[in-house]
């Protein structure tokens, strides 16, 4: 049997991947910031597709994840990590291509291959937690995310000082500048020594893989699931609009852009105290909280459509959906035995990525047919049915405990 992984070993593995989340992570917001917006740019008179590229990103995370857990199961996570990165920087190259072209589809297809290379950033989570020994767990998903506090600035401001690069190209130099980030954030993931096996103290690394129906049945990884999903889909859903939005009401793109700032940074930046509050709370209440702050976001965003009613609903949109998707990750890493995670945590990402690439498509259209208060009104019936499908979960989890 392996030796039992140490703090220390986790700490590293969790500081390097969060470096590499805060420039591989920037990718994201560049893209879905000014996806849309890029999207309106290219297209004629209609602009209900205008956020089809977010889509086309979204679908990409999800389409990535079964083929990069297979990658990574062949050729290990760092080899794998590594070659998502080149993806990412040929989906940027893509996009500009596109934009100076003018064309719109090659412009989505750019967007999709940035989400593919995005497919394998978002294991970095579980391989943090997979190298780490089960106390530290909850800490570990949570410093990875946590480097989403710096993407948080450098997506934005990247596409602030260079969207005007190729002007009278609008955007263009945007996606140029995510070859840089692509290279930055392969230069933190050489430092990476991730064991081929880890193998935490309560497990043997002996345990047979069970079916996947098996697994993924459980009821804590129904609850689990239906929980994450449904928080990160309604994160999706508003954020995708609301640059939109914003610019509707008479907002500068600039103001929009910074919008999604507040907002990625309300995503990660509660990361760092979140692990600390599952350890001392438990997962379930703190999942219950991020629910709570969703439909907070919606209850400011349908109060008025100032600036900082705005900014405000994204912040709290970001908080929820940290409390939320850090507790769900959590549960789902319980769930499974260490010869069982990557074809979980590939079916897993798999779902995930591809509800939520059809809630970034709805977004366009919803707004465009019912405006942003729609939107919002939707997170409402989505919290509930959650919180419905967490309560029904622990039930049966007690049941057959007993």
């Amino acid at each position: 049997m392996s030796e039992p992984l140490s703090e220390a070993e986790a700490r590293r593995t969790a500081l390097i991947l969060c470096g590499a989340q805060a420039f591989i992570g920037a990718c994201a917001p560049i893209s879905i910031s000014i996806g849309g917006l890029a999207g309106l740019y290219l297209l004629g008179a209609d602009k209900s597709l205008a956020t089809a590229p977010v889509t086309g990103f979204n679908i990409g995370v999800a389409l990535g994840a079964l083929p990069a857990a297979a990658l990574m199961r062949a050729v290990g996570r760092r080899n794998g990590f590594l070659t998502g990165t080149s993806v990412t920087a040929l989906g940027g190259i893509t996009a500009a291509v596109a934009l100076f072209q003018a064309n719109f589809w090659m412009f989505a297809a750019g967007l999709l291959i940035v989400g593919v290379g995005g497919s394998f950033s978002q294991q970095y989570r579980f391989a943090a937690a997979d190298n780490s020994p089960p106390s530290f767990k909850p800490r570990a998903i949570s410093w990875v995310l946590g480097g989403g506090i710096f993407a948080a600035v450098i997506g934005p401001q990247t596409v602030i000082l260079t969207r005007e690069a190729f002007a009278p190209v609008m955007f263009a130099g945007s996606f140029v500048a995510i070859v840089v980030l692509a290279a930055i954030g392969a230069g933190f993931l050489t430092l990476l020594r991730l064991r081929k096996d880890s193998v935490p103290v309560h497990m043997a690394d002996t345990d047979m893989a069970r079916p996947l129906p098996q697994i993924i049945l459980q009821p804590r990884f129904v609850g689990a699931v239906t929980c994450g999903i449904g928080a990160y889909a309604m994160m999706s859903f508003v954020m995708t609009g609301a640059p939109l939005a914003m610019v509707a009401c008479g907002f500068s793109a600039d103001q929009a852009t910074l919008g999604i700032s507040w907002h990625v940074m309300a995503m990660f930046a509660p990361s760092f105290v979140t692990g600390r509050l599952i350890a001392r709370f438990g997962t379930i209440p703190v999942l219950i909280a991020g629910m709570t702050l969703l439909v907070g976001c919606a209850t400011v965003a349908l109060s008025g459509i100032a600036l900082w009613q705005f900014w405000l609903a994204l912040i709290l949109l970001g908080i929820g959906w940290n409390f939320a998707f850090i507790s769900a990750t959590t549960m789902v890493t319980e769930s499974y035995r260490p010869s069982e995670k990557n074809k979980v945590q590939g079916i897993h990402d798999f779902v995930l990525f591809g509800t939520v690439a059809f809630a970034s498509l709805m977004s366009g259209r919803v707004f465009v047919s019912h405006g942003w208060d729609m939107l919002n009104w939707v997170i409402f019936p989505v919290t509930a049915f959650c919180l419905v499908a967490l309560y029904w979960s622990t039930v049966l989890e007690k049941r057959s405990a007993n």
